[in-house]
């Protein structure tokens, strides 16, 4: 499993980050001050790092020069949000830069993006009672292989890395289809009423109105 640190000294945004990076399958560490997130890269192998910039004792700078010893990709999280901050930042090394507030579906994207070029993204998936290979695109559910289309297979998994999450029908055909969207509601609909069938997940994926689809996991 990927391993995750989250330095972050406010204990709300850490907590909220830990919820949703583990719900989308990742394993996750908090540390509340530079001192402490310095030990457990000390003691711990992570996959990546998620530093904000203003941390007692040690900064987020001082956290990046450590990590990047260890070849650990890092992403800044801060409400530093100056240009000359962020260029600094990505000077020495940083991988990517976020700044709060910022929407749980765009730090998702960033994390996957960032491990991808790492090659250090989850290989497989395992969710309710579907096993999700994303090298070999298949989906084993309740023990059956399950034929989906290219683009099925790419709803699923933008449902599965994002539980519990409002998506906008925008963002949905942006992320599956790859270009802006147009209006195409009804490609986007009956792409899911497909998956929902194939997969038995009629009371999973739920519409939300006006807005588009919710992945649920809890039901």
């Amino acid at each position: 499993m990927i391993k995750i640190l989250v330095a972050e000294d406010e204990e709300p945004i850490a907590n909220l980050v830990r919820i949703n990076l583990t719900k989308a399958g990742y394993q996750v560490d908090l540390a509340y001050d530079g001192q402490e997130a310095a030990d457990k890269l000390a003691e711990t192998h992570y996959d990546l790092g998620l530093f904000d910039i203003m941390l007692p004792y040690i900064d987020g700078y001082e956290l990046l020069e450590y990590a990047h010893g260890m070849e650990i990709p890092v992403i800044f999280l801060t409400a530093k949000g100056e240009t000359l901050d962020k260029v600094k930042g990505l000077r020495m090394g940083a991988d990517d830069y976020i700044t709060k507030p910022f929407q749980i579906i765009e730090l998702l994207a960033r994390v996957e993006s960032v491990l991808r070029r790492y090659h250090k993204n989850m290989q497989k998936i395992t969710i309710l009672d579907m096993e999700i290979d994303i090298l070999s695109r298949k989906v084993i559910k309740g023990g059956s292989s399950v034929d989906l289309t290219c683009k099925e297979f790419d709803l699923l998994l933008l449902f599965v890395q994002n539980p519990n999450i409002a998506l906008y029908r925008e963002t949905i055909y942006e992320r599956v289809w790859g270009s802006s969207y147009m209006g195409e509601s009804r490609t986007i609909d009956l792409h899911v009423q497909r998956l929902k069938k194939k997969l038995e997940l009629e009371t999973h994926i739920e519409t939300v109105y006006k807005v588009g689809y919710r992945f649920v996991m809890d039901k």
